[in-house]
């Protein structure tokens, strides 16, 4: 098949609901993202035998390193936020675990979930558009199987900062006396910085200076992901047009979609994406007028 246009590498997860389990976790959300944005698309993860990706994600190059578990997340959103629950947690992936084709995929987006994406995969991609999620490594968990926020001052990660060209982080995974300092010292070290604000929309940080991304509005019915799908369709546009801006109205206009069906199930094609992108900005310039 050759080198994807799009590698994702971290845990696909099962995200446990009332009504049984569904797919999750930055893999399966930003895969299928740039799979329905047009991009060939693949996953280097590790999960046990319970999870079939060719099932879960038949169109997306799965290649799957055997556990004894797969990660396993429950989420409890309430009035103060999100409660995160780890039950399960699957095998570490390494620069020794990259397929040789895969060595050559044009956008690769380094996604843990729990820390499982070792800092020497950052290595094996010198030609690719590499950009981090550093949710995974700025979370723990605590005994009882509750997710617990990192602070910053605890991740320092020279080579994922050095090689990575771009950072998506949301703004709830970063403590609030620690944002500003968090953010002027990643800014120094990576070009294009993203963070995301939910309902706040985005942050931008591009050619020297922040710029305020617009939330695009949507009918929220379930936020989970969102971020994800925020990171993949940047990165989508961004490969294509070198421009940052352009790229985070693409990005907000795809996951103020996403937001509007549980889980996966309302990612956008392309179509959708750019639609909803000009409707919101025929909607600006009326206002405007």
């Amino acid at each position: 098949m050759g080198a994807p246009d799009f590698l994702v590498i971290g845990h696909l997860a099962k995200d446990k609901t009332a009504e049984g389990w569904r797919l999750g976790g930055t893999a399966a959300y930003a895969s299928l993202t740039a799979s329905r944005l047009g991009l060939r698309a693949a996953v280097l993860t590790s999960a046990a035998s319970d999870l079939d990706p060719s099932l879960l994600l038949p169109d997306i190059d799965v290649r799957l390193l055997p556990a004894s578990e797969t990660t396993t997340f429950e989420n409890i959103y309430g009035p103060k936020g999100r409660l995160q629950y780890v039950w399960a947690r699957a095998g570490n992936i390494a620069a020794s675990d990259v397929p040789r084709e895969f060595l050559g995929a044009k956008v690769v987006l380094l996604g843990p979930l729990v820390g499982e994406v070792e800092e020497d995969a950052a290595r094996c991609f010198p030609r690719s558009l590499l950009a981090i999620s550093p949710q995974g490594w700025l979370r723990t968990v605590l005994p009882d199987g509750r997710v617990a926020q990192l602070s910053p001052r605890q991740w320092r990660p020279r080579l994922l900062l050095e090689r990575s060209r771009v950072l998506f982080v949301s703004e709830e995974d970063l403590p609030p006396t620690e944002v500003e300092e968090t953010l002027a010292r990643w800014t120094a070290q990576v070009p294009v910085l993203a963070v995301t604000r939910g309902a706040g929309g985005a942050r931008l940080w591009s050619e020297g200076r922040w710029r305020q991304v617009p939330a695009i509005p949507g009918e929220e019915i379930d936020p989970t992901g969102a971020g994800d799908v925020f990171a993949a369709a940047f990165l989508s546009r961004y490969v294509e047009t070198g421009n940052a801006w352009q790229a985070a109205l693409f990005a907000a206009a795809a996951a103020s979609i996403s937001l509007e069906a549980p889980g996966t199930a309302a990612i956008p094609s392309r179509r959708q994406v750019e639609e909803r992108l000009r409707a919101y900005e025929a909607s600006a310039t009326s206002q405007e007028g």
